[in-house]
C-alpha cells in the first residue's frame, strides 16, 4: 500500500469512528418551554406547554408532540414537535394551522414559525 492510500484509509477510519462516535441518545422530556413575543405590544411570555396539552398565546394554540433532550455528558441540544393553530380573533371561521415540525433550541432559526403577529422560539425541553 503506498503512502497517499494510507493516508486516504486511515482518514476513512477516523471519520467512520466519528460519525459512529457522533449518534446521540435522547431523553424524552414531559414539557417544554417556549418564549412567546407578541410584536405588536412587545410582550414576551413563558410558555411552559406540557406534551399533548394545547397552551394559548394571543390567538395562537401551542401544541407539543414531543421534546427531548440530550443527556448532560453530551453537547446540548433540545428538540420539540410543534403543532400551532390561529384561532383568530372571532370564532366565525375555523381555525388556521401557521406551523406544524421540529424546532431547535440551539439554532432557532433553522426551523422558525411565521406569523406576522407573534414569534415562538423553543427555550429548552424539561423531565418534569
Amino acid at each position: 500500500m503506498t503512502r497517499p492510500d494510507l493516508r486516504i484509509l486511515l482518514l476513512v477510519v477516523a471519520l467512520l469512528g466519528l460519525s459512529a462516535g457522533a449518534e446521540a441518545s435522547w431523553i424524552d422530556g414531559r414539557a417544554a418551554t417556549i418564549q412567546a413575543l407578541d410584536k405588536i405590544t412587545a410582550r414576551i411570555s413563558t410558555l411552559m406547554v406540557p406534551i399533548d396539552e394545547p397552551v394559548d398565546f394571543g390567538t395562537l394554540s401551542v401544541t407539543v408532540r414531543r421534546c427531548a433532550y440530550h443527556p448532560p455528558e453530551e453537547p446540548p441540544e433540545d428538540v420539540a414537535f410543534l403543532e400551532v393553530v390561529d384561532n383568530g380573533h372571532d370564532g366565525s371561521r375555523p381555525p388556521q394551522p401557521v406551523f406544524s415540525g421540529w424546532m431547535f433550541a440551539s439554532s432557532p432559526a433553522v426551523s422558525a414559525m411565521e406569523h406576522p403577529v407573534y414569534d415562538l422560539t423553543l427555550l429548552s425541553c424539561k423531565p418534569e
